[in-house]
């Protein structure tokens, strides 16, 4: 199953007995919660006709047990379950609780037809070994939360401020995600703030943005990082100038050099061996949009040139910290060398 056929059953007033929500994109699992109390639950109902628990404090038994309990002053009941361990893939550790999934797997065959039970799996991937799991698979209950690409970031913000009346510009969308990263939540949070700005009707282009969203330090070490490969060397100063006015310490600059140049050699290495973007992100953990644009700036170094530069950078972080060299000047006389 997934969220539009969820969605379209709600409608038309369906309700599956059990939804399996799971994956990286929190905020979108959250607001799939949030759709389904609003379409199940009348908000006078809502007090009552909510029971949460999570697996690594209560049982699951305890949690089938109040599913199979018939509502309370309320038409029916939504029962949440935040699990990490009765069907998530193993994290690492065990949980202090012991699940006894029989009467689990006893209660999936057959519901209480008055009860949502909505397991939020605080995990990327299921364990699809257990019986529960398959049975869960079995019956479709299972929707994955994958982190949306690039494009449907962009579709999504835009999408949002068209919810509110207002107009983003998809240049200005780009350089939102660019400066805010690919959280959603954060995402939402800087979309609304634009368009409260732009007010009702109102377009949002690319100089509200820039006026409205702060540009992160890891952007302004990109922006750096090209000016000084492009032989921009005044904007390149001048970027520099701009972080240490803002406190950054030159140590932790230099770190955050060596991270981007560590990626784009990471990126040119796996594009040798035919790897595509999406394979990339998955290999270095990072998101697809994060790879993208470390791609776009790694064309313009080679891969032993990007070696150099680490290396010279780690000599660089070795004198910093043993004060063999002023940090402020030994971060600065690094990044003219770029441009030899």
């Amino acid at each position: 199953m997934d969220v539009k056929e969820a969605m379209k059953q709600w409608k038309s007033g369906q309700f599956s007995p059990v939804y399996v929500i799971y994956g990286k994109d929190r905020y979108r699992m959250g607001q799939f919660i949030g759709a389904l109390t609003e379409l199940l639950l009348p908000r006078d109902e809502r007090e009552l006709g909510i029971v949460k628990f999570d697996t690594s404090e209560t049982s699951i038994e305890e949690a089938v047990a109040e599913a199979d309990t018939l509502p309370f002053f309320a038409s029916r009941k939504l029962v949440i379950i935040r699990d990490q361990s009765v069907l998530a893939a193993a994290q690492g550790k065990e949980g202090k609780i012991e699940h006894k999934t029989e009467r689990l797997l006893a209660y999936l065959q057959q519901p209480c037809e008055s009860s949502v039970v909505v397991f939020q799996v605080m995990a990327e991937k299921l364990d699809e070994r257990r019986k529960v799991v398959k049975l869960l698979k079995e019956q479709n209950a299972l929707i994955p939360f994958q982190e949306l690409q690039e494009s449907e970031l962009q579709q999504w913000t835009i999408k949002r401020a068209e919810e509110q009346g207002r107009i983003l510009k998809k240049e200005a969308a780009e350089l939102l995600l660019a400066r805010t990263g690919t959280n959603m939540q954060q995402l939402a949070h800087e979309v609304d703030k634009l368009c409260l700005h732009a007010g009702p009707g109102g377009t949002i282009d690319v100089s509200e943005v820039e006026t409205l969203i702060a540009s992160t330090v890891e952007e302004d070490v990109f922006a750096l990082i090209d000016a000084m490969a492009t032989l921009k060397v005044d904007r390149a100063l001048k970027l520099y100038g701009e972080l240490l006015l803002r406190k950054e310490e030159p140590i932790k600059i230099a770190a955050l050099i060596a991270r981007q140049l560590r990626i784009m050699l990471q990126i040119k290495e796996l594009a040798q061996h035919q790897y595509s973007p999406q394979q990339m992100a998955g290999q270095l953990g990072l998101h697809p949009y994060a790879v993208k644009l470390a791609a776009e700036k790694a064309r313009i170094f080679s891969v032993k040139s990007l070696g150099g530069h680490l290396d010279r950078l780690a000599e660089l972080d070795y004198k910093m910290k043993t004060g063999k060299i002023e940090k402020t000047l030994g971060l600065e006389l690094f990044l003219l060398s770029l441009t030899a």
